[in-house]
């Protein structure tokens, strides 16, 4: 692993918008990062390899819960880590932050995802039906609960 996970802003919003699309069907527009960063609706983390934006994960913090809204690494660099790196590093965040507890939804076809996410110790706790536009796939809800000293 090694790389350096980073906070993503305006001028990474080419790379971002690029490697968003490389990652998903249905995926965000250049508003829709452009909004979330300039509110401060949510943070977006990323990591490079050799230079290029190699991953990002865009996550929300209200009161004292974390939603994490994407994760994508680039299709050439998957399962070398670079995911868990992101999501580590959201959890820093998080963990100096006094956060209580995580949520995401994933695919129900991503097994990767949902295997990374289990590692960090995020249970099921539901199904949300036809969820995603795209292929009209299910969608698991996810919880983590972080430990408080």
């Amino acid at each position: 692993m090694g790389e350096r996970v980073v906070p993503l802003g305006e001028s990474d919003m080419e790379e971002l918008i690029e490697l968003e699309r490389l990652c998903f069907a249905y995926h965000w527009t250049r508003e829709q990062f452009a909004m979330g960063l300039e509110r401060g609706v949510y943070k977006i983390l990323g990591v490079r390899s050799q230079g290029l934006l190699a991953g990002y994960i865009a996550f929300s913090l209200i009161e004292d819960e974390m939603e994490i809204l994407n994760l994508a690494v680039h299709p050439g660099l998957r399962r070398r880590g670079l995911g868990q790196s992101l999501l580590a590093g959201a959890f820093d965040i998080c963990t100096g932050k006094g956060i209580a507890k995580s949520f995401l939804d994933v695919k129900v076809s991503n097994t990767a995802a949902i295997d990374l996410y289990r590692k960090f110790g995020y249970e099921q706790i539901g199904v949300r039906k036809r969820y995603y536009p795209d292929t009209k796939e299910d969608a698991l809800l996810f919880r983590h609960d972080f430990k408080r000293d």
